[in-house]
Parts: structure tokens; sequence; C-alpha cells
């Protein structure tokens, strides 16, 4: 999939965590594909540095600085927006960080709760703060970015594993609030993109003491190598072609073409959400 594939004019999207990696990808494909976007992050230098090249590539966006932490922070950003960019269609929560790999009794609380606030709390002020447009005109995509991480337990992964499953179900809950108001939901797995958090898990002491085999995978097997994958991924989701699948979750190596294809089998059988597998014998 490319940008040229779908066409998003008219259309205004937010992008969070905008200046670097994952974030900065989304924005510039959005924009390629005519969308006016607002990318946001906390630091000004990056979001400007995002919003250069996509007005150097003939596209439109603006620079918000903000923490996705902050409430009136991030009611200020949606109303920035909609004043220099016209009412939201798309809002994608990709802001997120990882810092407390190691053991739970060795944490520090406050970095603990800080991972929770920017992976978990951070998407749900932000989809608070679009919806009341969305719902009003009965139309809108969110899509959030968790990781293979919301899907498994980690060892020494504490915080983010649990930050990133939270924010799946967060999605499949909003989902279903807003089945009947036009409003579309889902939660990606961006892969292993060489991000920031790609760079942490491979070259900090912390990471290189708890997670060595995320390190070692990463150097002999490879990661994806830019963001690409879950650019497209996220163009995809919000161009209106998987609208019956709203709610689940889907990661850069799943087959979209198998899935759309398999829709209504999807549906029916519950798949690619976050379940509980039990005997059927024991209920």
């Amino acid at each position: 999939m490319d940008a040229n594939m779908f066409d998003f004019t008219g259309q205004v999207a937010i992008v969070t965590g905008g200046g670097r990696g994952i974030g900065r990808a989304i924005a510039q494909e959005l924009a390629s594909a005519h969308a006016a976007v607002a990318v946001v992050a906390r630091s000004q230098t990056e979001i400007d540095e995002t919003v250069d090249l996509i007005i150097q590539s003939g596209g439109k966006a603006i620079a918000i600085c903000a923490d996705v932490t902050d409430r009136a922070a991030v009611e200020q950003m949606a109303t920035r927006v909609d004043q220099e960019l016209g009412a939201v269609d798309l809002l994608v929560n990709n802001a997120g960080i990882i810092s407390t790999v190691g053991p739970t009794w060795e944490a520090d609380p406050d970095e603990w709760r800080r991972v929770i606030d920017i992976n978990l709390n951070g998407p749900f002020l932000c989809a608070r703060s679009v919806l009341p447009g969305m719902i009003e005109r009965k139309r809108g995509y969110i899509i959030n970015v968790s990781s293979g991480a919301g899907m498994f337990a980690i060892a020494y992964g504490n915080s983010y594993c649990a930050a990133k499953t939270a924010l799946a179900r967060f999605g499949e809950c909003l989902a279903l609030e807003t089945q009947a108001l036009g409003i579309k939901v889902f939660t990606i797995d961006p892969g292993g993109a060489r991000t920031a958090i790609g760079n942490y898990l491979i070259e900090s002491e912390a990471a290189r003491k708890w997670t060595p085999q995320f390190r070692q995978y990463a150097l002999e097997v490879g990661i994806y190598p830019s963001p690409d994958a879950p650019a497209n991924l996220v163009m995809l989701l919000a161009s209106g072609k998987v609208d019956s699948l709203s709610g689940r979750f889907f990661g850069v190596d799943n087959d979209m073409d198998q899935v759309m294809l398999e829709a209504e089998k999807i549906v029916q059988d519950d798949l690619y959400m976050l379940r509980l597998g039990r005997l059927h014998q024991y209920g």
C-alpha cells in the first residue's frame, strides 16, 4: 500500500507523537493523501521538522506543542485544530513511551505512573476532546497505536504491557459505545520499527540487563527498518475499507487483503480481539 491508493482530501487528522518515528511517518502519509494534519508532541523542534517536511512536499500541516497527559493542553489543542484546520475526521493516538524495564519490585512508582499516563490516559484525553464533534457529525476515526506487548505478558516490561493492553481494551469499549454514532475505532501493533522505543530496547542499560532476548532478536533477525508499514496500516483503516471490523486489533504482520475478504467470519468468531480462552466443559 502507498498514499496514492487513498484520498483524504478535505479531511483533518491529528497525529500525536508526530515529531519523529512512526508518528512522523503517519503524518507524512496522511498529508501526501491530501489530509490537513495537526502534528502534536512535546518537542517543538521535532514537530516543526515534521511540518516542514510535509509543507516542502506540498502538504498542509500545523505544529502544536502539547503534553497529551495535560487535560487543559489537550483541550486547547483540539480547539486550535478546529479553528485552524477544521473539524477533526481522524485521531491517531500514537504518543507513547517505555522507560521502566525491570522487576516490578525495583520500579520507580512515579515513572511507572508516567508510562501509564502517556500510553493510556493520553489517548483517553485526546479521544474525549474530539468525540463530541465526531458524534455531532456522525463520522470519525480513532486509531490507537498499541504494541505486540499489549497481547502478551513480557517479564520486566510490566508498565508498558499493562498500558498497551489497557489501550486495546479501551479501543474495544469505545468502538461499542460509538458503533451507532458513525465512529470507527481501531487498535494497531506497529511492529518493531526502529524508533526511539525500539532503540531503547536495544541500547539501554536496563534493556540489556532485563530483556536481552529482544536485543538479540533485533540484531540477529532484524526489525522493520522504517515506520512505513504502520503508516500504511493507519491509512487503510482510516479509508473506510475495514469499517465493519471496528474495535479490532490489527498488526503490520496481518494480511489485510485476507482480513477484508474474511470480515464476516472475523465478526462471527470474534477474532482480533482481547479474549480469555477457557476450557468449554468448565464454563
